[in-house]
Order: C-alpha cells, then structure tokens, then sequence
C-alpha cells in the first residue's frame, strides 16, 4: 500500500505521455496556432467548470475562520516566495537562470483546490475551513500572482504592464468563474451528479497547455537546455522546497496555538501549489517558448507534493481521537 501510494497515478502517466509526444510530434506553425485557440476556450471551460461546482453554502461556512485563513495565505504568498529567494544561492547555479525562474513561479502560485479539501477530508481535517481557504486562495492568485511574479522575476506579462497581465488572467480566468457561478443556480445539480467525469475538463485542458507549451520549448530546443543531470536536480529542489514548506507550515500552525484539525487544514492548504492554475498563468504571462521550461518545476513540484501529502494524509487518517501520529 504505501509503495502503491508512491507511483505516479494516471494523470502524471498521461501528463508524461503527453510531454513525450510534445518532443517526438511538436506543432507548429497553423497547427500551433490552433491548438491555441483550442487551449484558450478548454481554460475558459475549466475556470467555468470551477465556478458551477463550488458550494457557496460550504465557502460560507468556514470563511469566519480568519486566523486559519491568514495564515494559509500568508503561507502561500509569503512564506513561499521567501523561501524561493532565500534559497537562490543554491538553486541559481544548480539549475541555470532559467529554470530557478520556473521555481520562483512556482512560489508565486495560489494553493490547490481540489487536492488539498481532499488530503484534508480524508486527514480528518477542518474541511469547511478548507473549502474556503483553497477557494480564496485560486481566486486571490489571479491578482497577486501577476504582482509576486513582476516583483520576483521582473516579468510582466508577454506584453505590457503587470496590469495588463491582471487584466487579461482576469479576462480568462476569472470571468468564466464568475460565469459559472452564476450559473450554477441551473446547472449546479447537473455539475455535482457528474463531477466524477468532468474532472476531465480539468485534466483535459491542462494536457492541452502542457502540449502547445512543450511543443514551443522543444522546436526552440528545451532538451538541449535541460539534460538529466539538471533535471534530476530540479527534483531534488522540489523536494527541498516542499520539506521545508510542510515543516514551517506544521510548526506555524503549532505555535500560533492553532487544534489538530486546523493545523491539518494549514498544513494541506498552505505547502500546496496548483498545477490547474499555474499553467493557465503561465500561458498568459509568459511567451510561448519560455513556458516549457518555466512549468517544468512545477510539473514536478506537482507530482511530488501528491505522493508525499498522501501519506501524510493516510497517517493522519490512521490516528485516535485526540492524538497525532508520532511519525507524521
């Protein structure tokens, strides 16, 4: 069982095959072209999606938690992003330019939605304070991520002003999710019998971007730029960087005097970053050569954070009431 829990599972294997195919059958020209278009109304679609499906009663609910929702934030978009620079003696000449500007991206994300409610519900967490705090955190991104990102890289966009960026992540994202909240009055019942197939329009359109982006990078040479070595080494920063996000998160939430449940809540919501919203960001700030290499870290950070946060998850499920796993 926890072996299984450590193997990639079918999105990741997919996602592999789909970098693959990107290497061995890169579009271009007309093709590329409308495999933008393709991908730009599958993220509309998403963002829809995301608006119809999430529970205005369940974001109420726990939205009085403020402390909890603080900190998750603060974890999120500070803590990260500290960490990122405070690492950049060690990663820059690790990684090269580039790539430890995909790690600075990395840290500029908004948390996950659906993987950390679902690591926290099944940790026996606070999970309405989850709910909120992921919901928040996806939306808040799309307007602070466009800022840490021009403050951390000096990136503003493919063209124009950080505003600009804002503006048009707003236009893509945000939108559609204003949309599908409206909306959800009517198809909200429908989205919810059916969430267990339309998880595929979120899979869907992120295999759409991580193809038109990895085709970019590869005809502009990505795997020249990125040997084995170097990407063995991104794993290991990933890794570095969310052992010390789960430590900092665990100790902040003990400190601050915060109960098991919530310190499970802050755990899941604020060392998790959000491959869905990520690489739609990605595809709006930045030109389409430089993608490739910059989502890398996060593909990776993505696969990560899932293996190790589901058996942090399984050994919190396994406590008794009122005590925490020695181990965990």
């Amino acid at each position: 069982m926890f072996l299984r829990r450590l193997l990639p599972d079918n999105f990741t294997l997919t996602l592999l095959a789909v970098v693959l195919a990107a290497t061995l059958l890169p579009a271009s020209g007309q093709v590329a072209t409308a495999f933008e278009w393709i991908t730009n109304l599958a993220i509309a679609l998403l963002f829809f999606m995301h608006g119809a499906k999430l529970s205005r009663q369940a974001i109420v609910a726990g939205a009085g938690h403020w402390r909890l929702h603080l900190l998750v934030f603060s974890c999120t978009f500070i803590l990260f992003p500290l960490l990122g620079l405070a690492l950049r003696p060690a990663l820059e000449p690790l990684l090269g330019s580039e790539l430890f500007m995909g790690m600075l991206y990395l840290c500029a994300l908004p948390a996950t939605v659906q993987s950390a409610i679902a690591f926290t519900s099944l940790a026996r967490g606070n999970v309405a304070a989850a709910i909120c705090s992921a919901a928040a955190s996806s939306l808040l991104g799309i307007f602070i991520t466009p800022l840490l990102v021009a403050v951390l890289m000096g990136v503003h966009g493919d063209n124009g002003s950080t505003l600009d960026a804002i503006g048009k992540i707003s236009l893509q994202l945000l939108l559609p999710f204003i949309l599908g909240q409206i909306a959800q009055r009517w198809i909200g019942g429908w989205v919810t019998q059916n969430k267990n197939w339309l998880k595929y329009v979120d899979q869907s359109s992120i295999l759409l971007v991580v193809y038109t982006a990895f085709s970019a990078a590869v005809i502009g040479g990505l795997w020249q730029q990125v040997p084995l070595v170097t990407l063995l080494a991104v794993v290991v920063a990933c890794c570095v960087l969310l052992a010390l996000a789960l430590l900092l998160t665990h100790l902040l939430g003990k400190w601050l005097g915060f109960n098991l449940e919530d310190r499970i809540t802050i755990l899941f919501c604020g060392s998790k970053k959000s491959l869905a919203t990520g690489v739609p960001m990605a595809q709006v700030l930045f030109a389409g050569g430089a993608i490739g290499v910059l989502i890398l870290p996060l593909m990776l950070f993505h696969q990560i954070q899932l293996m190790v946060c589901a058996v942090l998850a399984q050994r919190y499920a396994q406590r008794k009431d009122g005590t925490q796993p020695a181990t965990a």
